[in-house]
C-alpha cells in the first residue's frame, strides 16, 4: 500500500507550487520537513497537523540550517498557503471560515491561530510519513530537490525539537530583559513565534516539575493515552511581567486554574491556600473552601518553587 502511495507524494512534494518571482521560496520544503520530524517524534500520529510550538521550532530551527536566501521564516505563510496542494486541507475555527477562503496572506501566527483549527493530511499522506521507510523517502526528496547544497547541515532530527528547558531557570527579571530585548530587535511576527515556543515550554514543563498532580486538589490522572488534566499557571500574567519561567508556574487542575487566574483563591507566603471573601458557594464536594489553610504541593527541587514575590503580586491584584 506504502509503495503504492509514495509516488504520488514524492510528485507533489517535489512540485510544490512556490513563489516563482522570488526564486521558490523555501517555506513550504522546511514546513515539510518540520512535519516529518514531529512524525519521527511521534509528535503527530495521524492526519490532523495541528500548529504546535514544536512544530514552530522545528521550522525555525530547520530554516537556520538550510536556507541560505533572503527569505524571511515566517511559519504562519507555508502553514496557510500549503492549502493549495492537493494533499492539504485547512480546518476554520467556527466563524472563520470566510477568512481561509478569502485567499488573503496570512502572515501573523495570531492570525492563523485565530482562524485555523488545524490543517488535515490525506489519511494516506498519514500513513506514509508514520512508517520510517517512506519518511526516509520524502525528507530525502525534498532535501535533494530544494536544499542540494545544504542539505548535510541538516543532522539528527531529534535536536531540532523545542529549546532547553534550561532557559526557563532564569531569574525573572533576567527573562522579561531578554523578551523585551528581543521584541526590539525583530519584527512583530517573529516575536509572536518565538512567545509562541517559549510558551510551549513553559506550558510543558510546569506539570512535569509537579508531577502532573494539581498543586492545590492533589488531582492526578495517569493515562494511557495523551490526556492531561493538569494547567500549566502563570501566578504573574505574561502579559504583565513577559516571564514564563519556572517559578512564576504553578500546576493547577481546569477549575482551580480558573479560581486561581479570576482571584478567588491565592496562595500564601508559606505556601497555603487563601480564600477570598468576595463570593459564595453551595454545599458540594467541588468547593473552594475545603483548600482554605491547606499547604500546596511544592516541586521537588526548591529552586523551581514559586517565588514570594510573585505570589505577592498575585495577592495585591485581587485585594489578599
Amino acid at each position: 500500500m506504502l509503495n503504492q502511495q509514495l509516488p504520488y507524494y514524492l510528485h507533489y512534494f517535489t512540485n510544490l507550487k512556490r513563489d516563482a518571482k522570488n526564486g521558490g521560496a523555501p517555506h513550504k520544503p522546511v514546513l515539510l520537513l518540520s512535519i516529518i520530524q514531529l512524525f519521527e517524534e511521534k509528535i503527530y500520529t495521524d492526519h490532523q497537523i495541528c500548529i504546535l510550538p514544536e512544530l514552530v521550532a522545528a521550522f525555525k530551527s530547520i530554516w537556520s540550517k538550510l536556507v541560505v536566501t533572503n527569505h524571511h521564516p515566517i511559519f504562519a505563510l507555508p502553514f496557510y498557503h500549503m492549502n493549495s496542494e492537493p494533499f492539504w486541507t485547512l480546518i476554520a475555527n467556527v466563524g472563520c471560515e470566510q477568512w481561509i477562503a478569502s485567499k488573503s496572506p496570512m502572515r501573523s501566527l495570531n492570525n492563523l491561530n485565530a482562524a485555523v483549527n488545524f490543517a488535515m493530511i490525506d489519511p494516506n499522506l498519514a500513513a506514509v510519513l508514520a512508517d520510517p521507510a517512506g519518511r526516509a523517502i520524502l525528507k530525502n526528496a525534498v532535501l535533494e530537490q530544494y536544499f542540494p547544497e545544504t542539505k548535510m547541515n541538516l543532522k539528527m532530527f531529534s535536536s531540532d525539537g523545542l529549546p532547553s528547558p534550561s532557559i526557563l531557570n532564569e531569574s525573572g527579571e533576567e527573562y522579561r530583559r531578554k523578551i523585551l530585548e528581543l521584541k526590539k530587535q525583530v519584527d512583530e511576527n517573529t516575536f509572536q513565534e518565538e512567545v509562541f515556543v517559549r510558551s510551549g515550554l513553559f506550558k510543558r514543563e510546569i506539570p512535569k516539575i509537579y508531577n502532573n498532580t494539581c498543586a492545590v486538589s492533589g488531582m492526578r490522572i495517569d493515562a494511557l493515552t495523551a490526556v492531561s488534566m493538569i494547567d500549566a499557571c502563570h501566578i504573574v500574567p505574561f502579559s504583565e511581567g513577559y516571564n514564563d519561567t519556572l517559578t512564576n508556574g504553578i500546576a493547577l487542575c481546569p477549575n482551580v486554574h480558573r479560581a486561581f487566574d479570576r482571584g478567588l483563591i491565592s496562595v500564601s507566603d508559606h505556601y497555603t491556600v487563601l480564600l477570598n471573601k468576595n463570593f459564595i458557594e453551595n454545599p458540594s464536594v467541588y468547593n473552594l473552601a475545603q483548600f482554605e489553610g491547606k499547604n500546596i504541593l511544592l516541586p521537588f527541587d526548591s529552586m523551581h518553587h514559586p517565588t514570594l514575590e510573585n505570589l505577592s503580586h498575585h495577592r495585591r491584584r485581587f485585594g489578599f
